[in-house]
């Protein structure tokens, strides 16, 4: 698996190492570089063991990934605003049992569709709320709620592809191999 930056630079991006993050504005000393890094740290504020924060740690991995898709994989944006429009919409109850079965399923669909693309939001443009909001928050019960309304911002951010997503995420909740 590459890193960050090397799929920065496979996507063209040159990444600064000073100042707020580009991409979604948090205002750490290294930019990408602290935000990439301090994203861990939210998800250690949840209890992964119980189910009901699951959920949470999914939605903070989508959140980042969609506000930064400049640093993931080009197929990337279409996996996480799947599973938001799962999550978010549909009431999916997601488990780490989930995520490759929607990843095989987008691997099938991307042999029909190749060169389709969701071009991301402008930066800084993917939702108000980013992991700097994060840093006076120290327990799962304040954690939760402002995850949720991250994912949500960064959702309705990529509001021009949920044309797209939602009949992919039809299409895999109608597979007997999902549930």
């Amino acid at each position: 698996m590459q890193d960050f930056v090397d799929q920065a630079f496979k996507n063209g991006v040159q990444l600064s190492d000073k100042g707020n993050c580009d991409f979604c504005g948090a205002d750490f000393p290294r930019g990408i570089f602290d935000c990439v890094n301090y994203c861990n740290t939210i998800i250690e504020n949840l209890d992964l063991k119980n189910p009901k924060h699951l959920i949470f740690r999914f939605l903070i991995v989508d959140s980042h990934a969609l506000q930064h898709p400049e640093i993931h994989g080009t197929w990337s944006n279409h996996f996480h605003l799947t599973r938001m429009h799962l999550i978010l919409e549909k009431k999916k109850n997601w488990t780490h049992k989930t995520s490759p079965l929607l990843s095989h399923y987008l691997n099938n669909y991307k042999t029909l569709k190749p060169h389709e693309y969701l071009h991301p939001p402008a930066p800084l443009k993917r939702g108000q709320i980013n992991t700097n909001d994060f840093a006076i928050v120290k327990t799962a019960a304040a954690c939760m709620p402002l995850i949720k309304r991250w994912a949500e911002e960064v959702y309705m951010a990529w509001k021009d592809h949920h044309c797209k997503i939602a009949p992919i995420a039809e299409g895999f909740l109608k597979r007997a191999d999902h549930r």
